[in-house]
């Protein structure tokens, strides 16, 4: 992989495992998922940008009400970030995702506001988030990661794991992501 693509290019490499010119990529705006992180990037690129930047902005609250997802552009995620299905996500802009993850619908990955764990996730690299999924908390989640639908996540979790239940117990598994997250970046 060259690293001529933009990060939007990497993003929508994940979905169909294509390198996609800007309007084979508006084509696929179709999808509510690829057009909020098409929206979203935008955003991102032009923050620091006055008369753009309020632009994007303004765009991107309107298709945060419409999706529902609440994401902000500032929160840091690496490329190849993947939206599975759209609607009910919410992400504490202080978060910080790596790169090659995939993140489903109902997540919630949030703040403490107390105890010893106050403060943001930090997500490693390759990490699959199953639906409805809570991972909350000053707390950091290894890479190659798969968090299974329903889990609750207020601690840290070790490289190569698979999380399940509520509360969540970790299981190692060195192949955890493998079939899961596909078209890596």
């Amino acid at each position: 992989m060259t690293d001529h693509h933009s990060t939007l290019q990497k993003d929508f490499y994940r979905e169909s495992g294509k390198w996609l010119s800007t309007l084979q990529m508006l084509k696929k705006c179709i999808s509510p998922n690829l057009h909020f992180i098409y929206i979203f990037r935008k955003t991102q690129q032009y923050s620091k940008t006055p008369i753009l930047g309020f632009y994007w902005r303004l765009i991107l609250r309107h298709f945060q009400i419409k999706y529902g997802f609440q994401i902000y552009p500032e929160t840091e995620i690496g490329e190849g970030f993947y939206l599975g299905h759209w609607g009910s996500l919410v992400i504490n802009p202080k978060v910080k995702i790596g790169k090659n993850c995939n993140i489903a619908q109902g997540v919630t990955i949030g703040q403490q506001n107390r105890g010893n764990k106050k403060g943001f996730p930090i997500v490693g690299n390759q990490v699959w988030i199953g639906p409805n999924a809570v991972i909350v908390g000053g707390i950091t989640i290894g890479n190659n990661v798969l968090i299974a639908p329903n889990a609750y996540i207020n601690f840290d979790v070790p490289n190569d794991s698979v999380v399940v239940g509520n509360p969540a117990q970790i299981y190692t598994n060195p192949n955890a992501t493998e079939g899961y997250i596909n078209n890596l970046i």
